[in-house]
């Protein structure tokens, strides 16, 4: 079996826990095991557009809302008051306060990495942060921005904005192309439609693709992608990531070093109330294919592997 089959088994794979609620109702042959009920219950209510969480190793956890707050959520569901010492954040649209992660050594250095939608010339832009919990949970301390998407631009949509840290201590985060900017996915002179990789303090790694070629941002793991908004490690650390498509063609992807996943030059969709886009192509020579596309969409959100 190729590579390429076995990731596409597993996209299958996981696509059948992604889809499982949406599976109710289908009968199964008698001789198959009856699938464990699944029921929904409401932890903590109150919440303004959360977006994003993260498990504290006491129990609590931590909430983003998209409006530009940070929340510490009790065990037993109670919402404390907004974190103190955020930076500006550009709410509206899709942009705010977004995505969410503990550094892996919070439990001793009490770190952690946000990004969000950061105001400033020309519009906003998609920016990473990091910053310590204060011991009483009150506030974000030593706060710095380690990368900035350039350029900033109008608008408020595809922000992407999904953190993951690789095994080697890097940070992955996923960026969107900003809608009206789609055709920049594809150039290399800008953070548009990309995934970068940087180290914790904003660095950019030796090892990065692009860092000997000129004109091209070197913080560039990967590029022509949408609106990323799904990513995470499989069990073997390798990343995947998840995106919107226009209208059809979402997209499950394994990021390529160096590879260009298409965007806009190739996709499954079309455009919102029918057209073709770009050329109509859904394959080329020379750019990775999706491991999986839903079209119609389902607009998928968070990603995460069970292996429980």
């Amino acid at each position: 079996m190729t590579g390429l089959n076995r990731f596409r088994r597993a996209a299958r794979a996981l696509m059948a826990v992604l889809l499982l609620p949406m599976s109710f109702g289908v009968a199964p042959p008698a001789a198959q095991a009856q699938p464990a009920e699944i029921r929904a219950q409401v932890v903590a209510s109150g919440l303004r557009h959360p977006w994003a969480l993260a498990f504290l190793p006491d129990g609590r956890f931590l909430v983003t809302e998209r409006p530009g707050a940070l929340r510490v959520v009790e065990p037993d569901g109670t919402v404390g008051p907004p974190v103190g010492g955020l930076p500006a954040i550009a709410a509206g649209g899709q942009g705010g306060l977004l995505d969410l992660q503990l550094d892996r050594d919070f439990a001793r250095n009490r770190t952690l990495s946000f990004c969000y939608s950061e105001p400033g010339e020309g519009g906003s832009g998609t920016a990473l942060a990091r910053a310590r919990l204060s011991a009483d949970h009150r506030r974000l301390e030593d706060l710095r921005v380690v990368f900035r998407q350039w350029p900033k631009v109008s608008g408020g949509l595809h922000f992407g904005c999904r953190i993951v840290e690789d095994r080697d201590g890097r940070l992955f985060l996923a960026l969107g192309e900003r809608y009206h900017r789609m055709a920049d996915a594809q150039k290399l002179d800008n953070h548009l439609g990309k995934l970068i990789r940087i180290e914790k303090d904003g660095r950019v790694p030796a090892d990065n693709p692009f860092v000997a070629r000129a004109g091209a941002r070197p913080e560039i793991w990967s590029l022509g992608h949408r609106n990323p908004q799904g990513a995470t490690l499989d069990p073997d650390g390798v990343l995947w990531i998840h995106e919107h498509g226009p209208q059809g063609g979402d997209e499950i992807n394994r990021p390529v070093r160096g590879g260009n996943h298409g965007w806009p030059v190739v996709t499954h969709g079309e455009q919102y109330g029918g057209g073709v886009i770009g050329e109509g192509l859904t394959h080329k020579p020379g750019l990775e294919p999706p491991l999986h596309h839903w079209t119609p969409s389902i607009a998928p959100s968070g990603m995460a592997f069970l292996t429980s």
